[in-house]
């Protein structure tokens, strides 16, 4: 049972004081309370309200999430209701009171009625369900085995599968995210709600449906998974009044109301027919499902909703919102019922409390529009949201490969010449210049590989001069291949010609089918069509064999693409376990808004304090004539340093019992260290690296490896008792930024000292990352002299510029702009070394050691961008702490722990 506590803020309706229960399955900690409270105070605020809410991993930040969010909807309907009835209420005033009140109780009583019949209808569901779940698992199993799916052979009708359709060019297509819908498919989802749009006035089917939701986000379809679990644990009550018959659920209360929650998911997760989903790209099964809907199609997909699929798709609708599913479940569920799971669960969003999805299907509007999702009054909830703005960035952005654009013109003369005399009109026309834009960016890219620089900047204008791109209308030539489905057509067409030549080379046929070369091309023209003051092309050598470059868009600033869901929601919740530092968020994500609209919260651990030890190691040894460790650019190849880095690592793990996780700044560097830690100094009778070797079984991660077969060998090295009796655990060397630094759980004994070996920055000197630091400063000069064009940067040094309540100069803003991208620049490195971090401690008992190998690190300016637990736990000094003195406190902490556990 969770504490009652008081609001920060009042519900709708009621008083300041009034107390919240947020409905927690267990009794929650002092930093969930204070984590859920401020979820709530967000949402209850409501209008364009932002939260940016830390809380750290291992502390129920999903649940707490769940119950916070959960109860707010529920609190906020309840509300809405009554207050529903009371607008009646006074609409009639001027009748006679024993009128309206009648009028009220038949109103109240039959929403009731409708809500309980529909509750009734679902734990029936439920129950049957229940019953079924043995089998259903046991089903579940085999379909995962029937999964793998021959590829098609033999000849086809070629007109139907790979001709264009004749193309009219209706610039109005464009706007529907349904056109390729028949009219039958789409009259049936808009029946049932499933286009996002309201149902018609003669559907009385489930009358309390389309109100406020909340949309959750996160990374991966496996975290989806795991937040889905965590939603079946709390229980909340009805936001509807309470009739005697009210429906009993399965633990024979009547105030509770089961979660309604639908997942959302891309065709190719959710495809079922075999035909389509064997395709592999998703770009491929989109254009290929959306043909098999046209009317022109002899052969539609049989799994598709219409009328005679009606019921089908209602139990699929029902059976959904009853049982909590995920995206396994839903694809299982479709198959057993014959009915499209991915176009059916549109049907079940109108009725929904909470909708999960992944990062792309949020974050793009293109695939909102297409899955019928409106923002507008909902809630935004996006999890592991330390890394939002390079999503929002690498759903904008795209690449295309010189060798992918020779691959095209190779694909289109090889369909114009089989079909090249059956095109007529517009096809004939499109298709050419297709060609003409291939053609004008391999010039480009041909010319950039003959220069002697690896990278730089494109300017776009010289890029669209080749062979008169620009000439070209963009706009209507991405929207003739959407629409004609070209790229389909013809990746097909060639793959089938391919086949058929080389029957047996299986190796060839799978490399084509995962680089669907046209889809990237049509990427790179929308990003093209897109260009924004926000993003920037750039050219880069590739270090492949043969030799490629590659040309890329990328978004410099998320700040207007994400606009679009910030304005439109009713609040948006950024939550994760390490989004310190928070100002990048603030600054980058919503500088338009006013400091009152955002709510930001760094939450402590649940662990006890004792059970951290945080250290900065400085040095090796005491005095000033001791070399310190700062593994900065400069220095970082310094052998004496190297040596030293590896001795202290030694000494370490002669006292850190199990595992040991070190993260290094990139790739290069770790080969470089391993190298040096490898060569036996003259003299010695064992190199550093070998010494290691006695204390503990060394793994190291490397570009190309397997995370999963890593984290297995380096598990049994720690866990196995066979293990156990030939060394004292194990040591992993990783890489900040890696496959092991984000999403890998290195809990209790996997993870006893975490060691960050330098700060991590980015390459300065990459294009991009020069076009970031130049986007920022020119963006934060423009804010602060807002009365000053572009010329204004030009300006003679000293000039004042006015602002409301203080005069700027040119200088003083110039400095506030090169440290805000100094800022920023900090802020990338300081996320991934916080999220390095967040590898251990994954539970309240958990215990780990954390050491930061850099003198840096105890700076003031680099502590502060430290998640505040870590940041107050740390010992040591302005210059860190002598490897002497961590080795003392390391002692101390893990004898103690020892001394515990016995």
């Amino acid at each position: 049972m969770s504490l009652p506590l008081r609001s920060e803020t009042a519900n709708e309706g009621g008083s300041q004081d009034e107390p919240v229960n947020f409905h927690h399955p267990y009794t929650p900690y002092d930093v969930q309370l204070q984590f859920m409270k401020a979820v709530y105070k967000v949402l209850q605020a409501g209008n364009g309200q932002i939260g940016i809410l830390e809380s750290p991993t291992g502390t129920g930040k999903s649940l707490s999430l769940i119950c916070s969010s959960l109860t707010w909807l529920r609190n906020f309907k309840a509300s809405s209701h009554e207050a529903a009835l009371k607008d009646l209420g006074a609409k009639f005033a001027d009748e006679p009171d024993w009128v309206v009140e009648q009028l009220l109780k038949r109103k109240s009583e039959e929403l009731t009625r409708r809500w309980e019949e529909r509750e009734e209808r679902l734990e029936k569901i439920r129950q049957k369900e229940k019953a079924m779940e043995a089998r259903r698992s046991a089903k579940r199993r085999r379909v995962g085995e029937e999964e793998s799916l021959s590829t098609r052979k033999g000849p086809i009708d070629e007109d139907a599968e790979w001709l264009l359709d004749d193309w009219e060019g209706d610039d109005s297509k464009g706007s529907d995210p349904f056109s390729g819908l028949s009219a039958e498919t789409r009259e049936i989802l808009a029946r049932m709600g499933g286009l996002g749009g309201v149902k018609k006035q003669s559907d009385t089917d489930d009358k309390l449906e389309d109100e406020v939701k909340i949309f959750y986000a996160s990374r991966t379809h496996s975290q989806l998974s795991q937040f889905i679990s965590e939603l079946r644990r709390p229980s909340f009550p009805s936001s509807y009044p309470k009739m005697q018959s009210s429906p009993k659920t399965a633990d024979g209360s009547k105030d509770k109301e089961h979660v309604k929650h639908i997942p959302l998911s891309s065709r190719q997760k959710l495809c079922i027919n075999p035909s389509v989903a064997r395709l592999g790209s998703l770009s491929a099964i989109n254009d290929r499902c959306a043909e098999l809907q046209q009317s022109k199609t002899k052969e539609k997909c049989k799994f598709l909703p219409n009328e005679e699929t009606l019921s089908q798709t209602h139990q699929f609708r029902d059976t959904a919102l009853a049982t909590l599913p995920d995206i396994e479940d839903l694809y299982t569920l479709g198959k057993s019922l014959a009915v499209c799971p991915y176009y059916a669960s549109r049907t079940a969003i109108p009725a929904s409390e909470i909708i999960t999805l992944p990062y792309p299907l949020l974050l793009q509007k293109s695939a909102r529009d297409a899955l019928g999702i409106k923002l507008e009054g909902n809630v935004v909830i996006i999890d592991e949201a330390h890394n939002i703005m390079d999503a929002v960035s690498n759903v904008n952005s795209a690449a295309i490969k010189l060798s992918e654009l020779k691959r095209a013109r190779q694909m289109l003369s090889v369909y114009v010449r089989k079909f090249g005399k059956k095109l007529k009109g517009e096809n004939r026309v499109m298709v050419g210049r297709v060609g003409r834009v291939v053609e004008g960016l391999s010039d480009w890219l041909d010319g950039a590989m003959k220069q002697k620089s690896e990278h730089g900047i494109v300017d776009a204008n010289a890029l669209l001069r080749q062979k008169a791109i620009d000439q070209i209308n963009m706009y209507k030539l991405v929207q003739y291949i959407q629409e004609s489905k070209l790229a389909y057509k013809i990746e097909s067409y060639v793959s089938y010609v391919e086949d058929e030549q080389q029957p047996d080379s299986t190796h060839q046929t799978a490399a084509k089918s995962s680089t669907p070369v046209l889809h990237t091309l049509l990427s790179f023209l929308l990003a093209l069509t897109n260009l924004s003051f926000e993003g920037r092309i750039f050219y880069q050598k590739l270090d492949s064999t043969p030799r490629d470059i590659e040309l890329s868009y990328l978004l410099l600033s998320p700040t207007h693409a994400f606009s679009s869901i910030a304005s439109s929601a009713r609040a948006v919740i950024l939550a994760g376990g390490t989004m310190s530092p928070f100002d990048d968020y603030t600054a980058h994500l919503f500088p338009y808004l006013p400091a009152e609209k955002i709510t930001t919260l760094s939450c402590g651990h649940v662990i006890p304090r004792e059970n951290l030890c945080v250290w900065t190691l400085g040095r090796s040894r005491a005095g000033d004539a001791s070399p310190t460790f700062e593994f900065s650019f400069q220095r970082r190849g310094d052998k004496a340093m190297i040596n030293d880095l590896g001795l202290a690592l030694l000494n370490i793990c002669s006292v850190v019992p199990d595992g040991v996780v070190a993260f290094f700044p990139s790739y290069g560097y770790l080969d470089e260290v391993v190298q040096a830690w490898q060569a036996k100094p003259p003299g010695a009778p064992n190199s550093v690296w070998d010494r290691l070797g006695t204390r503990k079984e060394i793994f190291r991660e490397s570009k190309g490896c397997s995370s999963d077969e890593i984290l297995e060998a380096y598990s049994t090295a720690i866990l196995s008792p066979a293990a156990n009796a030939k060394t004292k655990g194990a040591l992993l060397l990783s890489v900040v930024g890696g496959k092991m630094s984000e999403g890998i759980n290195f809990s209790d004994r996997l993870g006893r000292c975490v060691l960050i070996i330098g700060l991590p920055y980015p390459n300065i000197n990459s294009p991009e990352w020069k076009a970031r630091i130049e986007y920022i400063e020119s963006t934060t000069v423009s804010r602060l002299l807002p009365s000053s064009s572009s010329s204004t940067t030009d300006a003679p040094e000293g000039t004042t510029t006015s602002i409301p309540g203080r005069k700027m100069t040119k200088d003083q803003a110039m400095a506030q702009a090169k440290n805000a991208a100094r800022s920023f620049y900090e802020n990338a490195c300081m996320r991934a070394v916080n999220q390095s971090i967040g590898r251990a401690i994954r539970h309240r008992g958990d215990y780990a050691a954390i050491i930061l190998v850099d003198r840096r690190y105890a700076a003031k300016r680099i502590r502060g961008k430290l998640p505040g637990w870590i940041a107050e736990a740390m010992e040591g000094g302005d210059e860190g702490e002598t490897l002497g003195k961590v080795m003392g406190g390391l002692s101390v902490f893990f004898r103690g722990k020892k001394s515990t556990e016995n």
